[in-house]
């Protein structure tokens, strides 16, 4: 009597062939499914790459205009700023002039008239150029004190003015437009206790 054993550990070939294939066709078809979304994924990637570059060079391109702006800003305020001084020498140096011929004139003239009146026409001509510049005188004695053109560096008490009124005017104040170049020293009117 022929006795078959059964080896547990001895499989039978077909048996081990049939789960090889089985575990090839898995494995590739997993692959293909990993594959697909791989390739998506490049494709997302490359996708958000290209407007990132996009937004960044529209990003440098505004931050290159906007240096240009503030290049160009910077010199033409430079350029006004120079106009304006230029402009402003220009109406002062026939004033200049004028002091120099008063100056040359008055060697010889012993004549106190003719010195005031060389005097008052110069100072004419000053105050005339620097009004067309702009400049303003601001007003001072018989106004009431305000301090945003006014610098009280005196108080008077009295009774023949009203209280806040200043009295004399010290300093001569001056503006330009709206901008106070420089407020006039007043003496102010105080009530008496």
């Amino acid at each position: 009597m022929t006795h078959k054993h059964n080896n547990p550990f001895k499989k039978d070939i077909n048996e081990d062939k049939a789960q090889t294939e089985e575990l090839n066709e898995t494995s590739e078809s997993s692959e293909s499914i990993n594959n697909e979304p791989e390739e998506s994924k490049n494709d997302e990637l490359a996708k958000l790459q290209a407007k990132y570059d996009e937004l960044n060079n529209q990003y440098i391109r505004l931050a290159a205009d906007f240096d240009n702006y503030r290049k160009r800003q910077e010199q033409e305020r430079e350029s006004l700023y120079k106009l304006g001084t230029e402009n402003t020498l220009k109406k002062l140096l026939e004033v200049l002039d004028n002091f120099e011929r008063g100056e040359k004139a008055l060697e010889n003239v012993e004549d106190c008239a003719k010195c005031k009146e060389s005097f008052s026409l110069v100072h004419k001509q000053v105050v005339d150029s620097l009004t067309k510049l702009g400049l303003e005188t601001i007003d001072a004695e018989g106004q009431t004190f305000d301090p945003n053109f006014h610098e009280a560096v005196m108080q008077t008490p009295t009774s023949e003015h009203p209280e806040h009124t200043i009295i004399t005017e010290l300093q001569k104040g001056y503006k330009l437009g709206d901008k106070v170049l420089r407020p006039s020293l007043v003496n102010v009117a105080i009530s008496e206790s």
